[in-house]
């Protein structure tokens, strides 16, 4: 997909006016509206970079939207304007369908199998440098939690609870899909309507991680919130080509490992920005979190992997990354 140079005219003139007059090196991280945890993430891998090339490399961070949304990030990675980003990988399947496995629904059994599928490069590399033709590649990636379903009216014990509800889901195929199989109305919408049709009954409930409680105050009209964990939709980091060939192999791979520790930092402080929610969404809101059995929801939504057979690739990846779980079962 190529970039739209109208997009990225003004930014161009921001990013010319926030350069250094001397010769080191720039890194450009900039990044969308997000959690606290993928913010402070960030900060600390431009830090840790600045840090461990003893300056040699300066960063210049360009937060919550500054230079655009999410696809303008990627348009701006492509030309080198923007040297690292953050975005989801939902974004990323417009540029690579390797990157439509993560929206399949109950892929990860657990956050562990997410976890070990996610630290496996022999997975994630060909994903990664699949982008490499357009202009970008992935170097890592961050927590985003797991999409739950969170009601109105009743909690959701079981698949049967699900059917007929007015569900609101991203404009993603794939979710819409799952809903319908799953028996529910799906109603795909922006976030910005989700409160107040909640409220008016337009619709029963929505799907999102518990940030969804306390930051968009859905906890206020939804207090029913159910752990299915459907889908599991990491963020990716990417960096331009444009960059990695402006850097030395030294320079490289202290990034690199400035990326990986910055993964590391990122799940902690997701893991306790959670419990924090969790816990304010039970004080202020009332709200009441529960499990269930996975199963009927597991089995319901069959048909989608079915599909896959007809794309080889995608099912490739489908079957490693299954077999990951195989093997932590095994003790492998």
């Amino acid at each position: 997909m190529k970039p739209n140079i109208r997009n990225i005219l003004p930014c161009l003139f921001a990013l010319l006016l926030s350069l250094p007059g001397h010769a080191e090196t720039v890194l450009r991280i900039a990044y969308a509206e997000n959690s606290q945890p993928v913010k402070d993430a960030l900060h600390y891998l431009g830090e840790q970079i600045e840090q461990r090339t003893h300056g040699d490399i300066k960063v210049l961070w360009f937060p919550d939207g500054q230079l655009g949304g999410e696809r303008e990030l990627v348009e701006l990675a492509q030309v080198g304007v923007v040297d690292i980003t953050k975005v989801s990988s939902g974004l990323l399947e417009s540029f690579s369908p390797y990157y439509g496995v993560f929206s399949l629904p109950y892929l990860f059994n657990s956050k562990a199998h997410f976890y070990a599928v996610m630290d496996n490069p022999n997975i994630m590399r060909p994903v990664y440098e699949s982008t490499a033709p357009q202009g970008f590649t992935g170097i890592g990636w961050f927590d985003s939690g797991a999409r739950n379903f969170y009601m109105s009216k009743g909690p959701i014990r079981s698949i049967n609870d699900l059917k007929g509800k007015k569900i609101r889901v991203m404009q993603s195929e794939t979710a819409i899909t799952t809903l319908r199989l799953l028996g529910a109305s799906p109603i795909a919408m922006g976030q910005a309507e989700v409160y107040t049709s909640l409220q008016q009954g337009i619709l029963d409930g929505a799907e999102n991680n518990e940030f969804a409680l306390t930051i968009a105050r859905h906890g206020e009209v939804a207090r029913y919130y159910t752990y299915d964990m459907h889908t599991r939709i990491p963020d990716i980091l990417l960096m331009s080509n444009l960059t990695k060939e402006k850097l030395t192999p030294e320079q490289l791979a202290i990034v690199q490992q400035a990326v990986k520790d910055a993964i590391e930092f990122e799940k902690a402080a997701w893991d306790k920005a959670i419990e924090d929610t969790k816990q304010l969404a039970v004080s202020q809101f009332g709200v009441v979190f529960n499990d269930i059995d996975l199963t009927p929801f597991q089995q319901a939504v069959q048909p989608i992997y079915q599909n896959l057979e007809s794309k080889p690739a995608l099912n490739d990846l489908y079957q490693q990354i299954r077999a990951m779980e195989s093997h932590k079962r095994k003790g492998l």
